[in-house]
C-alpha cells in the first residue's frame, strides 16, 4: 500500500488553482495531470476498499446510509449504485448480490415497492428506481419492470409547476429543487431510452431547462438550492423565488445528474447541447470555490466565514462529475486536475483508516432541506447547524464511483 501512495503522489503533477479568498469573477489557472498506470490502479485499489469497506459496514443493502429499517431509500439507491458499477469494473458478483438481495426483498411480486407510498408524490422515491434497470436485465423478473412502471405512473401524475416543473414533494408545493433533478430525471430518460419511450427523454430535458433557469445565478456561476414559485415561504426571495444560499450538496445533485442524464440522451437530441453547456459552465465555476486542500465547503461560497466548513458529499460529488464529464468528452480533459485534487483533498483531510483495515469517509452532511417542522429557512446558520457524519451514503456512492471514473 505504501509503495502505491508514494507513486502515485510521485505521479501527480501539482496544478495551479487559487482558493476561493479570490472573486468569483477571478480567473483559475488549470495545469493538466498526467495520469499513469499506477495512478489509475491506485483510483482502482480504494474504489475497492471503500466499497468493502461499506459492505462490512453495512452487511445488508437497507442498511447503507445507517439505515434502520427495510426501506427504497433515495440513498441507499445512491449506494446500490456504486456497487452495480463496482460489479460491472470489476467482474466481481458479490457487489451485484448485494444489490439484488435488496431489490428482491424490496420490490414485490406484484411491482408494488415495500413502504412505498404515491400519494405522497416524493420525487426522493424515484432515485432507487435506477438500479431496477440492471437487475430487470440481468434476472429477466417482471416484477422489477412493473416497479419501473409504478414510478413512472408517479411522474405522469406528479404535481408541476405552471412550466410543468416536477415539484419536489407534494408537502413542498410550488417548489423546484437541485436534489429532485438528480432523483428523478435521470431515471425518466433511462426509463425512455430503455423502452422506447423518447417523450419521457424529452420530460428529462425539460426538466433540466427549467431548474436552470430558476436556480442559476449569473454572478457566481452556481445554482441556488431551491425556487419557490409561489415566493410565498419564509425562505424564498420575494423577488426572484430563490432560496439565500448555495449549498454543496444540492450542487453536487444537480451536477452529477446532469452527467448521468447524458448517457440517455441521444446525440442528435436538441437538449443535450444545452445540457452541456450548462455542465460545462459549472465546471467553469467551481474550481473558484475550491479551498486550497481540494475540499468544497457546506455552504460553497462562504469559504472563510466562521462556522462553515469542508464537507465530504459535495466534494465526493463534484469529484464523480468532474471525472465522469472528462471521460465522456463535455468538459476539456484539464478539469480532470479538479477531480485529482479532490481526490487527494479528501484523502488527506476526511478519509480515515480504522483499526479494523475498513476506510472511513469523515465529515459527512447528514440531511440538508428547506420548509418543514421544525422550520429550515435556507439560512447560513441553517446549513452550518446540520449534524455531521461518518460514511452517510449521499458521500460514499459518489465516492467509490468517482474513483472507478478515475481509474478509466
Amino acid at each position: 500500500m505504501k509503495r502505491i501512495l508514494l507513486t502515485a503522489m510521485a505521479a501527480t503533477l501539482l496544478f495551479s488553482c487559487q482558493s476561493n479568498k479570490q472573486p468569483a469573477s477571478s480567473e483559475v489557472e488549470i495545469s493538466p495531470v498526467v495520469v499513469t498506470d499506477s495512478m489509475k490502479s491506485m483510483y482502482n485499489h480504494y474504489a475497492k476498499w471503500f466499497a468493502d469497506s461499506e459492505m462490512k459496514r453495512f452487511p445488508e443493502a437497507w442498511q447503507l446510509d445507517h439505515g434502520k429499517r427495510l426501506f427504497f431509500g433515495y440513498a441507499q439507491g445512491v449506494g446500490c449504485c456504486a456497487m452495480l458499477e463496482m460489479w460491472k469494473a470489476t467482474g466481481d458478483t458479490k457487489y451485484y448480490d448485494y444489490v439484488t438481495e435488496w431489490a428482491d426483498t424490496i420490490v414485490f411480486e406484484d411491482g408494488n415497492i415495500h413502504l412505498y407510498d404515491m400519494s405522497t408524490y416524493n420525487i426522493d422515491y424515484i432515485n432507487s428506481g435506477k438500479v431496477l434497470f440492471d437487475v430487470y436485465k440481468q434476472t429477466g423478473n417482471e416484477k422489477y419492470r412493473k416497479a419501473m412502471d409504478l414510478l413512472v405512473k408517479q411522474m405522469k401524475q406528479h404535481p408541476r409547476t405552471l412550466e410543468g416543473g416536477y415539484w419536489h414533494k407534494l408537502r413542498y408545493p410550488h417548489q423546484i429543487w437541485l436534489d429532485g433533478l438528480y432523483m428523478g430525471s435521470p431515471f425518466l430518460a433511462h426509463y425512455g431510452a430503455e423502452f422506447n419511450q423518447p417523450e419521457w427523454i424529452d420530460e428529462a430535458v425539460k426538466q433540466f431547462t427549467l431548474c436552470h433557469k430558476h436556480t442559476y445565478d449569473a454572478k457566481t456561476g452556481l445554482y441556488h438550492h431551491a425556487w419557490d414559485e409561489s415566493k410565498s415561504q419564509r425562505w424564498a426571495n420575494k423577488e426572484t423565488g430563490h432560496s439565500p444560499n448555495f449549498w454543496g450538496r444540492s450542487i453536487g445533485w444537480w451536477f452529477m445528474a446532469m452527467v448521468d442524464v447524458l448517457d440517455y440522451i441521444p446525440e442528435n437530441h436538441e437538449g443535450r447541447s444545452r445540457i452541456i453547456g450548462y455542465i460545462q459552465g459549472l465546471a467553469d465555476a467551481l474550481p473558484k470555490y475550491m479551498d486550497e486542500d481540494g475540499l468544497w465547503y457546506q455552504v460553497v461560497d462562504m469559504h472563510e466565514r466562521e462556522g462553515n466548513f469542508p464537507e465530504a458529499s459535495v466534494t465526493t460529488q463534484c469529484m464523480y462529475a468532474y471525472a465522469k464529464a472528462v471521460n465522456k468528452g463535455y468538459i476539456d480533459e484539464k478539469y480532470r486536475a479538479i477531480a485529482i485534487k479532490a481526490f487527494d483533498g479528501l484523502k488527506k483531510t476526511l478519509l480515515k483508516e480504522l483499526p479494523d483495515g475498513t476506510l472511513s469517509l469523515t465529515r459527512c452532511c447528514q440531511v440538508g432541506g428547506l420548509g418543514g417542522d421544525p422550520y429550515r429557512d435556507g439560512s447560513f446558520e441553517y446549513y452550518i447547524g446540520e449534524k455531521i457524519r461518518d460514511n452517510d451514503a449521499k458521500a460514499t456512492g459518489p465516492f467509490i464511483m468517482g474513483l472507478l471514473e478515475l481509474g478509466k
